[in-house]
């Protein structure tokens, strides 16, 4: 009988490293939320890939951060969790960043998980550029188990990630079906596909003001209708959301109704409503209930 492995292994750095496009591109799907803005991700997910023989669960993480906010700080938990919780770490660096990241989280890793080093972005600069980025990273070779420079529009570097990703987590049976993509459940993936929306058809400020609640999906032999709520702190965030003469809403409704469809290979309706809730990222009572908890 072959031998099999099955680990957890976090995807951890900065916000905006480029961590969820990473692991769709690993995996070949459009799962993880994705958005050239910072802190899209608040909560852990997992994507689980199959290599050979081996069964990768992807933690996908919120970028490393200190803000004061109480959502700031639960995505800081997610993070820390997810380090503390996982077999392996693939820790991402933007190819222009300084290692200062880096150091920082290193000393954010108490528990010492294993680690390799994620050269990213690296489609944005020269070879030159590159190169000299392994040779400030090998002065510190003996923290990491590997540096790989990453490619996601050239390509080349996808299998051999997932090869020395699959060695390095245990030998165990799979931990989940083989035919599982990921553990969310599909209210929370049409949620993060609505906060991908949001942040991808409104100003810069916006999106971090806001979050969505799915109220109800009725499953239909030809149509899913899906009832969601966009929550907001202020009346004027909620006129920007709708926008005038309720073109952006539309325009949020229609990008997210085409991810959905992608996904599920079936029509759906969205019925978007903007309810205004005053102060509702630093209220802990609120966030509890909307699924963001804090220790």
């Amino acid at each position: 009988m072959q031998e099999t492995r099955s680990g957890f292994v976090a995807v951890i750095g900065r916000p905006n490293a480029g961590k969820s496009s990473l692991l769709n591109w690993l995996v070949s799907e459009d799962i993880a939320m994705v958005s050239h803005k910072a802190n899209a991700t608040r909560k852990r997910s997992k994507i689980i890939a199959l290599h050979k023989n081996a069964q990768i669960i992807f933690i996908d993480t919120p970028g490393i951060h200190e803000q004061e906010r109480l959502l700031n700080q639960f995505m800081l938990e997610e993070a820390l969790k997810a380090m503390g919780d996982c077999d392996l770490i693939l820790f991402l660096a933007p190819v222009t960043d300084k290692l200062d990241y880096y150091f920082d989280f290193l000393e954010k890793n108490k528990k010492n998980t294993p680690h390799i080093v994620l050269l990213t972005k690296t489609d944005n600069v020269s070879s030159e550029q590159v190169l000299q980025k392994i040779q400030e990273y090998n002065k510190h070779q003996e923290k990491f188990l590997s540096l790989i420079p990453v490619s996601i529009k050239k390509g080349i570097t996808r299998e051999y990630i997932l090869e020395v990703v699959s060695k390095q987590i245990p030998v165990h049976p799979y931990l989940y079906d083989k035919d599982i993509l990921t553990t969310d459940s599909m209210r929370n993936i049409y949620k993060e596909y609505i906060r991908e929306s949001i942040f991808e058809n409104t100003s810069e400020e916006i999106p971090y003001f806001t979050d969505v609640v799915v109220e109800n999906v009725e499953e239909k032999d030809d149509i899913d209708v899906i009832h969601a709520n966009i929550i907001v702190e202020k009346k004027s965030q909620k006129g920007i959301i709708i926008g005038k003469n309720g073109k952006t809403i539309k325009r949020i409704g229609s990008y997210a109704r085409m991810r959905i469809e992608k996904l599920t290979q079936k029509k759906s309706f969205l019925k978007l409503f903007v309810i205004v809730k005053p102060g509702w990222s630093q209220n802990r009572d609120f966030l509890k209930k909307i699924g963001y908890i804090l220790d």
